[in-house]
């Protein structure tokens, strides 16, 4: 290979790396912003059961192949009816994955909620929450709230909050870490660039898979039954 070749790759390579390691930087400072932002806005069940929300906003999670919540989404339900015993809101919103007829993660919520003794008229199902920003967008614009709280690990907490501020709604997150769980270290990875992504997100506001017609949180939530 000739020197001047030799030349043009190792400027390459430079620039290459330094692409890189700008967008590493990014990235980063990216979830720190996103983060920290969140933070005074994770509170204790306590301090959130005198919020009066419009809806105690459960996201979803995996359904094991027999039916059963995983070990994530149960506590998510758990801590949801917990909120909700303890008159932090009058409304659950279950959202989740119901793409299809064979994955469907809002009515085993539902159900859930329900056999726990959540009378079912105070339980809505957002059957198209397919992400974390749908989820929010479609709490908004279809449900149409205003205040919620939402519920989830601690890790996915600061994204959820920091979409539903860009979005225009006043909401607060309680954690549902019960347990450890397996994989979450890959977890915390993951999101570092699941935060960065959805900055994007929230910046280009793209419409939902699926919006609809309105349903409001002050009606009765079986209408959002399909079985």
């Amino acid at each position: 290979m000739s020197e001047k070749r030799k030349k043009v790759w190792r400027r390459v390579g430079w620039a290459l790396l330094f692409l890189a390691a700008a967008g590493f930087t990014l990235v980063m400072s990216l979830n720190f912003y996103v983060k920290n932002k969140a933070v005074e806005k994770i509170l204790s069940v306590e301090k959130a059961s005198a919020l009066d929300a419009d809806c105690i906003l459960v996201l979803g999670c995996g359904v094991r192949e027999d039916g059963t919540p995983s070990h994530m989404l149960e506590d998510r339900l758990l801590r949801g009816i917990e909120l909700y015993e303890a008159g932090a809101s009058k409304r659950l919103l279950m959202s989740g994955d119901h793409g299809s007829a064979d994955y469907d993660e809002v009515n085993l919520m539902k159900s859930f909620a329900v056999e726990k003794g959540v009378p079912s008229e105070a339980v809505f199902m957002d059957h198209a929450g397919f992400s974390t920003y749908e989820s929010i967008v479609r709490a908004k614009e279809v449900f149409q709230a205003k205040k919620v709280i939402i519920v989830s690990q601690e890790y996915h907490l600061p994204r959820a909050l920091y979409l539903a501020d860009c979005m225009g709604l006043e909401a607060y997150g309680v954690s549902s870490d019960l347990r450890s769980y397996r994989a979450q270290a890959y977890r915390e990875i993951r999101e570092i660039a699941a935060r960065a992504k959805d900055v994007c997100l929230a910046i280009l506001q793209p419409e939902p898979t699926y919006l609809g017609e309105p349903i409001p949180l002050s009606g009765d939530g079986n209408v959002t039954n399909d079985k």
